[in-house]
C-alpha cells in the first residue's frame, strides 16, 4: 500500500465531494431535500408543493443509489492506484477512504457549511436557525452512512480481488 497515494486520494475525493454535494446545493437547495431535518422539511412544505423526500421514495433511492454505484467505481480506482493486494486490503483502503468522506461530510460540510450559509437553505425556512444546527441529526445519519457504506466497500473489495488481484 502507497500512504502518499491514499492521502492524495483523500484530498482529491474530498474535493470531488464536496463540490457534488455543494453546487447543486447552492444552486436548488431542493435537489437535496430528502437530507434535511424532517422539521425544515415540514416548513419548506406548508409553503411549497410537496415532492418526495422519504428515504425510500422511488425519486431518492435513484439518486442514493446512483451515488452508491458511482462510490463503488470510485473505490475500484481508489483501491487499485493505492496498491491494494488483496480483498482484506482493498477493503480496508475503500473502507478507510468512505468512513473519511462521511466524517468530512458530517463535521464539515454538515456542522458547519450546511449549517452556516444562508444560500443553502430551502425558501422559506431561512429564519429556522436552531433546526439547521442539529447536530445530533447529522451525526445519526453519519452513522447510518457508516452502515451503509459497508455494501459498496465489500462488494468492492470482492470485485478487486476476484477481477484484479
Amino acid at each position: 500500500m502507497n500512504w502518499t497515494i491514499i492521502i492524495i486520494e483523500a484530498f482529491v475525493l474530498t474535493i470531488a465531494f464536496t463540490a457534488m454535494i455543494m453546487i447543486p446545493l447552492v444552486k436548488n437547495p431542493v435537489w437535496w431535500i430528502a437530507d434535511y431535518p424532517e422539521d425544515i422539511q415540514e416548513e419548506y412544505f406548508k409553503t411549497h408543493e410537496r415532492i418526495p423526500a422519504k428515504f425510500f421514495s422511488p425519486v431518492v433511492l435513484m439518486k442514493k443509489g446512483m451515488a452508491i454505484v458511482i462510490a463503488l467505481v470510485l473505490l475500484l480506482v481508489v483501491v487499485k492506484l493505492a496498491g491494494a493486494y488483496d480483498f482484506w486490503s482493498a477493503f480496508g483502503i475503500g473502507y478507510g477512504m468512505w468512513l473519511f468522506i462521511d466524517w468530512y461530510d458530517c463535521f464539515v460540510l454538515d456542522w458547519v457549511l450546511f449549517a452556516n450559509i444562508k444560500a443553502v437553505r430551502l425558501p422559506g425556512t431561512e429564519h429556522m436557525d436552531r433546526a439547521y444546527h442539529q447536530k445530533m441529526y447529522h451525526f445519526v445519519q453519519s452513522c447510518w452512512g457508516m452502515l451503509i457504506g459497508l455494501i459498496p466497500c465489500l462488494i468492492g473489495a470482492g470485485l478487486y480481488a476476484w477481477l484484479l488481484c
